[in-house]
């Protein structure tokens, strides 16, 4: 009767440690597939990224061409003499040139160049940080 008590221990043992290597195998399958998964959503938001981010910098190109033909308009159809000549003339030198930049350097240049510029003039930006958030506050209260 002792034999046969340890004969079924010595089976149940088996049976517990094959249920034990299927258990493992099992957990390590599904890890292994997590592992795809993720690494293919993390492939398909960076493809996804990718793309917004160059339909943005196209889209940056549209507006600077945009922004040179009114440059054109307001050279064409605005004053050409006195105080008001010479506001139009700066404003479409202004929206030339910005559209310019856009165009040959996109967002990212824009950015790399407002970067630069924040970091020579601290002062000035904080300030005209501190006015743009005050007036979008003046807005939102009203």
């Amino acid at each position: 009767m002792a034999t046969q008590q340890n004969e079924r221990k010595g089976s149940m043992s088996g049976a517990g440690q094959s249920a034990t290597e299927t258990a493992k195998e099992f957990a390590s399958k599904a890890g292994n597939q997590a592992k795809d998964v993720a690494s293919t959503v993390q492939q398909k938001a960076g493809d996804a990224a990718s793309f917004v981010g160059q339909k943005a910098e196209d889209a940056a190109g549209a507006v600077g061409q945009r922004m040179q033909s009114a440059a054109g308009s307001i050279r064409r159809s605005g004053p050409q003499e006195g105080m008001l000549g010479n506001a139009s003339s700066v404003l479409a030198s202004t929206l030339e040139n910005a559209g310019r930049e856009l165009q040959e350097h996109g967002l990212s240049g824009v950015a790399d160049d407002l970067t630069n510029m924040i970091r020579r003039h601290p002062v000035p930006s904080i300030l005209i940080g501190i006015g743009v958030g005050f007036l979008l506050a003046r807005t939102m209260t009203k």
